[in-house]
């Protein structure tokens, strides 16, 4: 029989130290006297407490390591138990959400998705936009620790590709995740801390650039106003630009260069290549298209072009125009940019550009081998050969992301959501990328408006996206629970 006791305890920790971030919304809510800060020392009391005794009472059954039935229990469960705590100040302070609604925020705050169920952002408390931000910041260190330690021993979607990218951790899950979130906080907290200087610089207040550098460094996207960063001016604009695509690159490379590793492991990884590539030709298209069809060829244009498509690309799901405005090829073009993605142990989410190349490498080695049929011909990814398991996992993962979005866009449509909201919020949920198409969630809408069935199943997707839905499948299977 699977034990359990070593992922209540895990898992309660964790929730303790969830409980423990509320201090800070607290504080926050203190220091602007607003009267709200006795909603999050409640749910500091509650998440504490709850975390604590589970942790305490499976304190019994810690073991030197998971195995890798407990490690897909813990990876999928911890992204239950947050947002279910990390909703409690939604639905006790100003926002006064109900267990839906405030489930369904968290669980897109956690998860870097972006999606929101509230209007009118700028007349919450202090708190509670700090608690937005909160979520989100700790959602994109927790992926980054997920896809460099966990997903790659789980061998998931093409992932054990990086189990060598620096770190071995076969066996030693918990102490080198340890010594790995060490190194990345780091970093982490560097670049948030840069890009809360550089929003300063360029004209937001001090508050808003804090909670606007921890969602853009978690390429999270929310946002503390209903106009997202069309709030801002274009100095704005362009450094979160800059660091939306920073947050996208794999954070390993930033470990191996602050270790003495030097830059050159950024400038050789074919994946960062690629991504720079795909990112930049897809401004190049957007803007060109849009200068062709509006007759004005200026920056403004170039601009809108430029933060949208990166924005969209890594997930981040920012908006500082309307996009639903400049015609179906831009609508379209929006769509399947949400399916791109950054780098693979990055912040960024959706499919992953190291998939796409692996797939097209694949593709490449197959074509030949039909034209030469006695040649060997191997698949190779950053100079190293790519065996039959990588290939096969990538292309699982291919198939169950886009069936995956087939059954969730007919289940929204069962909700009775039109095609273009349902098919857009199935790819936005399970690519985590935010906004969807559509004048009721597009980047001018909200996901308010839709109804708890819907909201239901869009949460669910998201948590099914961010661990790059195989671990999800894998525990539900029959196979997994049976001795």
């Amino acid at each position: 029989m699977l034990d359990v006791r070593p992922v209540g305890y895990v898992i309660g920790l964790l929730v303790a130290a969830l409980g423990v971030t509320m201090f800070a919304p607290l504080l926050a809510d203190l220091v602007s006297g607003n009267g709200h800060w006795p909603v999050f020392l409640e749910s500091a009391v509650i998440t504490i407490l709850v975390g604590g005794l589970v942790s305490l009472s499976c304190q019994n059954g810690i073991s030197s390591g998971l195995s890798i039935r407990q490690t897909f229990l813990l990876t999928t469960l911890v992204w239950l138990a947050l947002p279910l705590f990390g909703s409690l100040p939604f639905m006790l302070g100003g926002s006064e959400l109900n267990f839906t609604d405030a489930f369904f925020e968290a669980m897109s705050g956690l998860t870097t998705t972006g999606s929101t169920v509230i209007t009118g952002i700028e007349n919450l408390p202090e708190g509670l936009k700090l608690w937005r931000g909160v979520l989100q910041w700790l959602g994109g260190i927790g992926i980054i620790v997920v896809a460099m330690v966990f997903l790659p021993e789980l061998r998931v979607g093409g992932m054990q590709i990086f189990r060598s990218e620096g770190f071995d951790t076969m066996g030693k899950i918990l102490p080198r995740a340890t010594e790995i979130s060490s190194r990345i906080s780091v970093i982490y907290v560097g670049l948030t801390m840069a890009c809360t200087i550089t929003y300063s610089v360029m004209g937001m207040n001090n508050f808003d650039a804090f909670i606007h550098a921890m969602t853009t460094i978690a390429t999270g996207g929310f946002a503390n106003y209903d106009a997202s960063f069309g709030r801002f001016g274009a100095g704005v604009e362009y450094a979160s630009v800059v660091f939306m695509l920073l947050a996208a690159l794999p954070f390993v490379r930033y470990v191996q260069l602050i270790s003495g590793g030097g830059a050159m492991p950024l400038f050789k990884d074919s994946q960062i290549r690629t991504f720079f590539i795909v990112a930049f030709t897809l401004v190049a298209v957007l803007a060109l298209w849009q200068w062709s069809h509006s007759a004005r060829m200026n920056e403004t244009t170039f601009r809108q072009s430029l933060f949208n498509v990166v924005s969209i690309l890594t997930g981040t799901g920012y908006a500082s125009a309307d996009y639903m405005q400049w015609g179906p090829f831009a609508v379209t073009m929006f769509f399947f940019i949400g399916l791109i993605g950054g780098c693979a142990g990055s912040t960024a989410c959706s499919v992953k550009i190291f998939r796409y190349q692996l797939l097209f490498t694949s593709i490449k080695a197959q074509i030949r081998r039909i034209h030469s049929p006695n040649g060997i011909f191997t698949p190779r990814y950053q100079g190293r050969a790519v065996g039959d398991d990588v290939l096969s996992s990538v292309m699982a993962f291919f198939v169950a992301f886009m069936v995956a979005i087939g059954v969730v866009g007919v289940a929204l449509a069962f909700t009775g959501l039109d095609f273009i909201t349902s098919i857009s919020g199935a790819a936005t949920a399970l690519a985590n990328v935010g906004p969807g198409l559509g004048n009721e969630i597009g980047p001018a809408g909200s996901f308010a408006g839709l109804n708890d069935t819907a909201k239901w199943i869009l949460a669910i997707a998201m948590l099914v996206g961010r661990l790059e839905i195989m671990a999800v499948f894998t525990i539900i299977s029959w196979h997994f629970w049976r001795d």
